[in-house]
């Protein structure tokens, strides 16, 4: 039931895109809003009790769900897992801001290559030239596709072959989200609430970041990956992220990192990578490796149906 509900929720998306997700983060923020306002009082048991609430709650309702409809129909449990991948995943979360950006690079239009990086990033770019948007817009959609499917297909997986249905996918994006809305604040403001969203959030990462710098080293040039995983990734401000965007400029055989200019000053960043510039033809070679690692998880998943079946 994984594989074909994977396979269905990538297809759909495909063919209807979500149009927008506004509404559902609006909520998902009214909600988060809720147990920051009654539970914060920057302490770290506080952030604790908040996190294991916020979360705990939409994965029973999710897995009782699941359990209610597969009494009643397999099918319809495997139309909610199908839903929950749908709301939860997906290349057109990100690949749109991509496509544009090369597209506007291919077309000599680094001005509006700017303003959509601008926009996806929420940071100004109108100071970087053609070289260093390809770079950063190559950044942006590593962690994306990581984001957006990797780490939510291992989560999904895992819980399913735990008998939780889609949990899993519900449980990475709500670590996710509280990671980036608590555990990213100014602890000086925000005392140390956001602290168990940070360590949940790390947690959590541990397997699925492996998995896809693996996956990365496997579908892309072996040898680089893993010298650039092992020397590189620490010297990224965030070595989690570090992990894929070494790994990945290590499969592609590109170089990442490095200084930028940002609000008028030059932002220095480690060297991430190897090998030559970033530039449009490198961003498509981008968007080939994440699609060569998604066929591969994949066929990875279809042998082990099939060895199930055989069993």
């Amino acid at each position: 039931m994984s594989l074909l509900s994977l396979i269905a929720a990538l297809l759909l998306e495909q063919l209807h895109p979500l149009a927008s997700r506004k509404q559902l983060y609006a909520w998902l923020n009214n909600y988060l809003h809720f147990f920051q306002y009654h539970f914060n009082a920057g302490e770290h048991k506080h952030g604790k009790i908040a996190w294991l609430g916020a979360v705990l709650l939409p994965l029973f309702v999710s897995t009782a769900l699941y359990w209610f409809l597969y009494r009643v129909n397999p099918v319809f449990a495997w139309a909610f897992s199908v839903l929950t991948l749908y709301l939860t995943m997906g290349f057109r979360q990100f690949s749109h801001y991509f496509t544009d950006i090369h597209k506007a690079l291919r077309n000599d239009d680094l001005d509006k290559a700017r303003s959509l990086l601008s926009i996806w990033r929420g940071s100004p770019c109108h100071e970087l030239n053609a070289e260093e948007v390809a770079r950063v817009a190559i950044e942006e959609a590593l962690l994306a596709s990581h984001h957006h499917v990797f780490g939510v297909m291992a989560w999904f997986v895992i819980t399913m072959l735990l008998g939780l249905g889609p949990a899993g996918a519900v449980l990475y994006r709500l670590a996710l989200f509280l990671n980036s809305r608590w555990g990213k604040q100014d602890d000086v403001e925000f005392g140390q609430f956001g602290v168990f969203a940070r360590q949940a959030y790390h947690w959590m990462e541990w397997l699925p970041l492996r998995l896809t710098a693996i996956t990365f080293a496997i579908v892309g040039d072996f040898e680089d990956t893993v010298y650039c995983w092992r020397t590189q990734a620490q010297s990224w401000p965030d070595p989690e992220a570090g992990i894929v965007l070494s790994s990945g400029a290590g499969a592609l055989g590109v170089r990442l990192g490095l200084p930028i200019s940002q609000d008028g000053f030059p932002l220095d960043r480690p060297e991430l990578g190897m090998g030559e510039e970033a530039d449009a033809d490198f961003m498509q070679s981008a968007v080939g490796l994440v699609w060569r690692a998604l066929v591969f998880w994949m066929i990875l998943l279809l042998l082990g149906l099939a060895t199930l079946v055989g069993g």
